[in-house]
């Protein structure tokens, strides 16, 4: 029976992640922030092993993997919302950059056999010198978030290197699910399209809504890292769905869904989504949402991954909003 040490298991690819390897037989160790409550994996909590510590706090790292001795592990622990690490550089800078490497020194020292996955983002690349984005496109973050995580994938990089580890990053780009935390926009646009059809909401206020990403399904990426731990050799791979929408497509899908006709009107700041039924407004931008640094596009090009390990999306953009909705619309009642 292998095991697994998840860190971030309670979040959104942590949940789905204990559950796929539960399904395959592991014996599954999660790595939990004291005092963060256990959300998207208590039902599980009777078949996972539950370790405590702090990312950023070295020793608690070097415990974890000492209670769990795992074949693999997988790093998802991170100050996963980027708008916070503005407001907080020096934290995400600790939970983004300085966790990953006391893991991997941990294992260094510990159990230099197991193979880690690192979460790297498509922050990394920050504005773009090309379009799709590959592993060889150069590195521009401009977020503190994106500087972060980049300074984790060299490490990673390094280490793999220097001492023979098994250790590749999965560069993720957007990927979506029902587990999605509700400050995220994708999730504030579902709970909001579910809300409004409901009566329990007048109107969602969004940011830049020509802002564009790269959404996919989150227990496809999930399933991607861990075809990459299975692999022959240690590489770092894009993992993406190859299609760029904006937020107001996102909208368009969400409320089509709650069953809903947007009509948009005015342009920028001015712009806003009506109900062509009822001719209400029910979208506005509001331009305190808009980031400082605010990237345009992203899209990845994930043909390496597809052509090496047959990894292949299984659920489409508008499939994934439909099933992100319509949990929402159960969870209020709406449906």
């Amino acid at each position: 029976m292998k095991t697994a040490l998840i860190t971030g298991i309670a979040g959104q690819d942590g949940s789905f992640l204990a559950e796929s390897l539960l399904e395959a037989g592991y014996r599954v160790f999660g790595f939990v922030l004291e005092g963060l409550p256990l959300g998207n994996v208590e039902k599980l909590r009777d078949r996972i092993s539950i370790v405590y510590g702090d990312m950023a706090d070295f020793p608690s790292v070097a415990e974890a993997v000492e209670k769990s001795m795992p074949d693999e592990v997988y790093n998802l622990a991170a100050m996963s919302f980027v708008a916070d690490s503005w407001k907080d550089p020096a934290g995400a800078a600790k939970c983004n950059a300085i966790g990953p490497l006391n893991l991997l020194e941990a294992l260094r020292r510990i159990k230099p056999s197991a193979r880690l996955f690192q979460a790297s983002s498509c922050e990394i690349f920050g504005r773009a010198e090309s379009c799709p984005q590959s592993e060889s496109t150069p590195f521009h973050p401009v977020t503190p978030y994106g500087i972060a995580k980049l300074y984790a994938q060299l490490m990673v990089e390094n280490y793999r290197r220097s001492y023979g580890m098994f250790a590749c990053s999965g560069i993720f780009f957007n990927h979506e699910s029902e587990r999605r935390g509700p400050q995220f926009v994708t999730r504030k646009i579902t709970v909001a399209a579910a809300r409004i059809r409901a009566g329990l909401q007048d109107c969602l206020e969004l940011g830049n809504l020509s802002s564009k990403r790269d959404w996919g399904y989150a227990p496809d990426y999930v399933r991607a890292a861990v075809m990459m731990l299975s692999a022959d050799s240690p590489r770092d791979y894009v993992i993406s769905s190859g299609r760029a929408s904006s937020v107001r497509e996102f909208a368009e899908a969400a409320f089509s869904a709650a069953g809903f006709s947007l009509a948009w009107d005015g342009e920028g700041v001015n712009e806003k989504g009506i109900d062509m039924k009822t001719g209400r407004v029910i979208v506005r931008v509001n331009p305190e949402f808009f980031r400082p640094t605010e990237i345009s596009s992203y899209l990845g090009d994930s043909s390496r991954i597809e052509r090496e390990l047959g990894w292949r999306r299984s659920v489409s953009f508008e499939e994934m909003v439909r099933i992100m909705t319509e949990f929402d619309m159960r969870e209020v009642g709406a449906l």
